[in-house]
């Protein structure tokens, strides 16, 4: 592998640190003429979290392209396969979707119940739908789907199907799914992103067969559009699907989605026009976007953070106290002056300070700025022959290299060395992170919309997004109870459970919350968005 390292001068890490207390002291004594007066909030705003009101937007129009820059080129369209597809919704559409509270609803499916506490569920499908070739989305369909998540245990979605004993089609339009032990959340996993897995987004089986392994470039779902062109790199175009389930929908010709992976590229091109949205990543995006009368922003803070993974399975954050110094090593405060001009929310834990899963005990539990106990315990560590030298990866987006200089600094001042490397988000995603091949890393981890399977996916022993190894049985366990359970407040207890006992360890370092959004021009109407930015597009319409 190989990787690009950018050592900075130690003056611009000075600069970094004179900034902070100049923005602090600013801060102290009210902000100067011209300062941003909003910062004072703390924090970005949520808005439109879910979408645009309807009743607000007027009737939609017929016709036209949206085109939208995304993050990161898709590398492709199977769902047993992870990967970041903002396309995959719109090819598919999903048998279940995600309210607000975080439950679920059928969506092309046309019910979803149990009858026995959540061990046997029934899936009923609407009479009529088919897939973008013809094929109809039948039990037989939904049965075919899931057992290759099933068959396959790399796939995102292979732990949904973990419970499942047997699947039965009852008759044409209805599916039986025993389970092995009840499951109340199991309706979620028809609902999910296709980044964080989701069984819900089904493929003709009449195109598996046709394609095999070459589905991923040739999807044929039962989406309100179809994929035309796509050029690795450069634009992806997706045209309307005439056969679409919901009648009168998609009210556009078509999409087009084009990878800008340069963070400051990707806003200018929604800026000076050439794009109409682009799916945000970061604050930087986000704070400039709601502070343009211009355009429209979306956004909600939901579960999840931006936070530092460590590698516990590697010094020093093996070690619980080199987790420690590093967290009481962070001022936050500073942090928020000089990455987040002042409107930054910080996090104390996976779940927000606002979520009926955090608690006074566990907040406390978490370990506030404190940099002479965080001295002491680099200090204990390197007495018995630890190394303080750190790499710290993350991409090169220009707030995370910021981001790295800071941390940087702050970690100098207690004892650590640290070393940064930079690297485009493609090779981040795929040779740092999901390969595993780190000491410290940076990711944004939300917001998410439901705790289940987020949650499990960065603390539980083997969650597909647990990249740096944590591991506790306890919290397993209550994970684990916590999907199971029919009983919401039962549900609430554990995962205020969770919240503590992963603060108590010092699962990973939490710095804010996160920031993904979705930015548009105002004439962009009907959006249908998850808080992680998913987005339905047969509701999407261009008002010009």
């Amino acid at each position: 592998m190989t990787t690009t390292e950018t050592r900075r001068p130690r003056t611009r890490l000075l600069a970094a640190l004179a900034a902070a207390l100049s923005a602090l002291v600013l801060a102290a004594c009210g902000a100067a003429p011209g300062a941003d007066t909003a910062a004072a909030s703390g924090g970005i705003r949520t808005v439109n979290p879910y979408g645009g009101d309807p009743a607000m937007e007027g009737t939609p129009k017929r016709g036209g392209v949206l085109i939208m820059g995304t993050d990161r080129e898709v590398v492709g369209f199977d769902p047993t396969v992870q990967n970041t597809n903002q396309a995959a919704l719109a090819v598919y559409d999903s048998l279940m979707k995600l309210k607000p509270d975080g439950s679920a609803e059928p969506y092309m499916a046309k019910s979803m119940d149990s009858t026995d506490g959540g061990q046997t569920w029934r899936m009923g499908l609407r009479e009529g739908v088919t897939f973008s070739d013809g094929t109809p989305l039948d039990a037989q369909a939904v049965i075919v789907n899931v057992q290759r998540h099933i068959d396959k245990a790399s796939s995102p979605g292979h732990r949904f199907t973990q419970p499942i004993e047997s699947m039965t089609a009852v008759d044409p339009l209805t599916v039986e799914f025993r389970l092995k032990s009840p499951f109340g959340l199991f309706p979620t996993a028809f609902a999910g992103s296709f980044t964080t897995g989701s069984l819900g987004q089904i493929i003709s089986p009449a195109a598996l067969q046709k394609y095999g392994d070459q589905i991923a470039n040739n999807p044929v779902g039962a989406g309100p559009f179809v994929l035309g062109n796509w050029t690795r790199d450069s634009r992806m175009e997706l045209t309307r699907n005439p056969n679409y389930w919901q009648e009168g929908m998609p009210y556009l010709d078509g999409l087009q989605f084009r990878p800008l992976p340069d963070t400051e590229s990707r806003y200018a091109s929604l800026e000076n026009g050439d794009v109409d949205l682009i799916f945000g990543g970061y604050h930087t995006e986000l704070l400039r976007g709601s502070e343009n009368p211009n355009l429209t922003v979306y956004y909600g803070s939901g579960h999840g953070a931006e936070w530092l993974y460590f590698n516990h399975e590697k010094p020093p954050f093996n070690d619980h106290r080199m987790r420690e110094a590093l967290v009481r090593g962070i001022d936050t405060q500073a942090l928020a002056a000089t990455q987040y001009r002042g409107r930054m929310e910080p996090a104390h834990g996976y779940f927000g300070d606002n979520s009926e899963y955090q608690t006074p005990e566990a907040a406390a539990a978490y370990p506030s700025y404190d940099p002479e106990r965080a001295k002491q315990l680099v200090a204990e560590y390197v007495a018995e022959g630890g190394s303080t030298t750190v790499v710290y990866k993350t991409t090169n987006a220009p707030n995370r290299m910021a981001f790295a200089e800071f941390l940087q600094a702050q970690m100098a001042a207690i004892g650590i060395t640290v070393q940064p490397q930079f690297f485009d988000l493609a090779q981040y995603s795929s040779s740092v992170v999901q390969s595993r091949d780190f000491q410290l890393a940076g990711t944004v981890g939300g917001p998410v919309d439901s705790p289940y399977p987020a949650a499990q996916n960065v603390l539980r022993t083997g969650g597909n997004q647990n990249y740096g190894g944590y591991t506790n049985p306890e919290v397993d366990a209550l994970l684990d109870r916590a999907a199971a359970t029919t009983d919401d407040a039962e549900r609430t207890r554990l995962y205020q459970q969770v919240q503590l006992v992963t603060n108590q360890d010092i699962s990973m370092a939490y710095t804010s919350r996160g920031y993904l959004s979705t930015i548009a021009k105002p004439e962009v109407k009907g959006v249908v968005r998850y808080l992680t930015r998913d987005m339905f597009f047969a509701t999407t319409w261009l008002d010009r």
